[in-house]
C-alpha cells in the first residue's frame, strides 16, 4: 500500500472524498512549483499530480500545452523534476503522481524511470497516450517498485475495456468526464454522474473524475458520485495569470484551491 492508497483509505474512513490538483511541473519555473506545492497541501489538496512538460502533449488543451511551453523555455527536464520531487519529500507527506507522455519515460530509459520514481517518492503514473494493451511493462515495472500505474476510463469506453482498464488501473482509476482534451469548461457533459456510478459498479476501485472542472459548484457535484475530483486547468489559469506576480500566485492558488477543498470534502 503507498501513499495514495493510504489517503483514500483514510479520507474514505473519514466519509470524504479526495481533491487531487493537478499543475505543470516547471511552471513557471521549478523553485516555484515546490512552493506550489506545499501551498496546496496546507490548501487541502490530497493528491497532487505534477505534469511533465512535453512538446507535444496531444491530451492536453490550450492552457496545458502553454504551461509546458513556459516550463520547457526554462529548461524543465525529467531528471531535474525528479531531483525537485526528492527534496520535496524530505518535508512533504502529500501523494505525488506524475501524469506524462510515453516518449519522455522511453527516453528516459522504462526500468530506471521507475526506479527513479521510487527512489525520489513519487506514488503513482499516468500516461495517458499509453493504451493498457501497450503497457505490460508499465504495469510490471510499476508494480515491483510499488508505483500506481493508472489509467483512463473515456466516455466512449466500451463496458469490456472498463473491466480491462479498472482490472490494470492501480492507486486510482482515471474517469475522463469529457471527449476531447484538457482544459476548464462552463458545464459538464449531463452524462457524466450516470458513467461514474456505473464504472463504480464493477470495481471497487477507486474511481477519480478529472477534465473539465472548473469551480467549486462543478467539484462538488462529481464528488458526490466519484471517489475523487481532479482539477488541472482551472488551477494553471491562475498560475499563468500571475506568473510575474509569485506571491500573488501562491496566494490566489491557495484561496482557489481552499475552495475546492471545501466542497469535495464537504460532500
Amino acid at each position: 500500500m503507498n501513499r495514495i492508497d493510504e489517503k483514500f483509505g483514510e479520507l474514505k474512513a473519514a466519509g470524504m472524498k479526495t481533491f487531487i490538483a493537478y499543475i505543470t511541473a516547471g511552471d513557471p519555473d521549478l523553485g516555484t512549483t515546490a512552493r506550489l506545492v506545499r501551498a496546496l497541501e496546507v490548501s487541502g489538496v490530497d493528491i497532487l499530480e505534477l505534469g511533465i512538460p512535453f512538446s507535444d502533449p496531444v491530451a492536453d488543451g490550450p492552457t496545458i500545452q502553454a504551461a509546458s511551453q513556459r516550463a520547457l523555455r526554462k529548461k524543465a527536464s525529467l531528471r531535474k523534476i525528479f531531483e525537485m520531487a526528492g527534496r520535496l519529500r524530505k518535508d512533504t507527506a502529500i501523494p505525488m503522481v506524475f501524469m506524462t507522455y510515453y516518449n519522455p519515460v522511453f527516453k528516459y530509459g522504462v526500468s530506471r524511470f521507475f526506479k527513479s520514481c521510487k527512489r525520489h517518492g513519487i506514488d503513482g503514473v499516468i500516461i495517458p497516450d499509453l493504451p493498457i494493451e501497450e503497457g505490460k511493462e508499465v504495469i510490471r515495472l510499476g508494480r515491483a517498485s510499488g508505483v500506481a500505474t493508472i489509467f483512463l476510463i473515456a466516455p466512449t469506453s466500451t463496458a469490456d475495456r472498463i473491466n480491462k482498464i479498472a482490472d490494470s488501473s492501480r492507486g486510482f482509476i482515471y474517469y475522463v468526464s469529457l471527449t476531447g482534451v484538457t482544459g476548464a469548461r462552463r458545464t459538464l457533459p449531463a452524462e457524466t454522474i450516470s458513467r461514474i456510478r456505473s464504472i463504480k459498479s464493477v470495481t471497487r476501485k477507486p474511481v477519480a473524475a478529472g477534465f473539465g472542472i472548473s469551480n467549486a459548484k462543478q467539484a462538488g457535484a462529481i464528488a458526490r458520485v466519484a471517489d475523487g475530483v481532479i482539477v488541472g486547468s482551472a488551477i494553471v489559469r491562475i498560475i499563468e495569470a500571475n506568473r510575474n506576480n509569485p506571491k500573488r500566485m501562491l496566494s490566489e492558488v491557495s484561496r482557489f484551491s481552499k475552495k475546492l477543498a471545501e466542497a469535495i470534502h464537504g460532500t
